[in-house]
């Protein structure tokens, strides 16, 4: 893994990162410092060691808000670091990390039966022509060959349905399954399969899967421009979650957890962590730009060298920074959380000081 880290040019005034302890479980920090927790009888100098990496790479890069949270398999807070203004109980927006928490409400609705991976546009949405047979995994894994940002995903003049009906008018770039391109077209279309299987809207659905039996706050939810809190006819389901981190830890656990029993089926949780058309051609492919060759699942970027047998290690890092990611070998997950102005530089920073504070938590974890 590279350890250099992208500079990064943030137009705020850069506070000097200092460093408080704090113990776990204590609800968070107050303030306007940095608060540290690590957890468990051992492992300080090496939680330490986490600590440095964050506030080096945080001061590098002119980067002054953001937190790590660690939880172990447990579901216990064992490490937290919050620098600057940065809190875990303030709503911000995720951006793609909204990706792993909508595939996850599309794997309850076929939980319910009201869709299954093979469902297709044509069979529920009455799409005709090429773009007809392509089907509900094609769409989670962005291998539909749908143009994979059409303007409509990002439009406030429009309704979800009016884009879902426009996407599928529109000619298609490649064969179901032959070429996979990251962008917001795949998810707009399978939530919109969702809310006509189902009768109901995909905030519903949301409300129904998460924000209810969590107990997420209202404002929890996804918008046409959630930088804004703006549009709720048109929600950018890959893209336009608002949610605090407190809350995204809630959802994450989920996942980890594959389910938990209520939230759709083990089967679908370990797909998810297998690339479905290992053969298909890499078209947009952001986290390769980066360098990185990981491919993608169901609604998650696989993060080892065999991503046809499956990963154990899996993310859905966002434009404005935040970067969850699922360790099962080592039995943690974690996110990065921050809500930067979007740019390229943003989405590096953020994916590599994820990559190189990987090794430094597993080493923490194990001297616990």
């Amino acid at each position: 893994m590279r350890t250099l880290f992208f500079s990064l040019v943030v137009a705020q005034t850069i506070a000097a990162c200092t460093a408080r302890e704090s113990p776990e479980g204590a609800g968070g920090s107050s303030g306007t410092g940095a608060s540290v927790g690590g957890g468990g009888s051992g492992g300080g100098e090496a939680w330490a060691a986490v600590s440095a990496r964050v506030e080096a790479a945080a001061s590098e890069n002119g980067v002054a808000d953001l937190g790590l949270y660690v939880f172990d398999e447990t579901d216990q807070r064992v490490y937290a670091l919050e620098l600057g203004a940065f809190r875990s109980s303030t709503n911000i927006a995720v951006a793609s990390a909204s990706k792993l928490v909508s595939g996850m409400v599309l794997f309850d609705v076929i939980r319910r039966g009201a869709l299954t991976l093979d469902s297709t546009p044509g069979q529920v949405l009455g799409w005709i022509g090429p773009t007809a047979d392509l089907t509900l995994k094609h769409l989670l894994s962005f291998t539909s060959g749908l143009d994979p940002e059409p303007p409509c995903t990002h439009s406030l003049l429009t309704t979800l349905e009016a884009c879902v009906d426009n996407i599928g008018t529109t000619a298609a770039i490649a064969a179901p399954g032959a070429r996979f391109d990251y962008g917001p077209s795949h998810l707009h279309v399978a939530a919109r399969m969702a809310e006509v299987a189902t009768g109901k809207s995909w905030d519903a659905l949301f409300d129904e899967v998460f924000r209810a039996p969590l107990q997420l706050a209202s404002d929890a939810r996804y918008y046409t421009l959630p930088k804004q809190s703006s549009g709720e006819d048109n929600p950018l389901v890959a893209g336009g979650l608002r949610v605090s981190t407190d809350e995204y830890a809630k959802l994450l656990s989920v996942a980890y957890h594959r389910g938990n029993g209520t939230v759709g089926t083990p089967e679908l949780f370990d797909l998810q962590s297998i690339e479905p058309y290992p053969n298909c051609e890499i078209g947009n492919s952001p986290v390769q730009a980066l360098g990185y060759s990981y491919r993608y699942g169901l609604t998650a970027w696989l993060e080892c060298d065999t991503p046809a047998d499956g990963c154990a290690v899996f993310s859905s890092p966002g434009a404005y920074g935040f970067t969850p990611w699922i360790d099962r070998e080592h039995r943690y997950y974690a996110m990065l959380a921050m809500e930067i102005t979007s740019t390229g530089a943003v989405v590096a920073f953020a994916v590599e000081l994820a990559q190189s504070v990987q090794p430094l938590i597993v080493e923490a974890l194990q001297q616990q």
